[in-house]
């Protein structure tokens, strides 16, 4: 049996070169950062939902995973707190 012909059967195989298997390490640093990104907003997101008993969007963040997008929409466009609505003001009348 010769190597050569088995490392170049083995290469081949995979459909990758040699070389593309040192850019694992970059994918999975890069797979990792994603995990902890989508952790961080997801959590803030639940955490407002809840606060604000937004039960239909607590439930929707909780099940669809967007890589952290739905989460970021809903902080900082969909749970704007309202203003609390002013009394009017009574005018005494001479």
């Amino acid at each position: 049996m010769q190597w050569g012909s088995y490392y170049n059967n083995w290469n081949t195989h995979w459909n990758v070169p040699f070389w593309g298997f040192a850019f694992m390490p970059v994918i999975g640093l890069f797979v990792l950062a994603l995990i902890v990104w989508t952790i961080y907003w997801k959590g803030r997101a639940l955490w407002h939902a809840a606060r604000k008993g937004d039960l239909y969007w607590f439930i929707a963040l909780l099940l669809i995973n967007t890589a952290g997008i739905l989460e970021i929409l809903y902080i900082f466009r969909f749970s704007k707190k309202s203003l609390p609505k002013a009394e009017p003001v009574e005018t005494k009348q001479n």
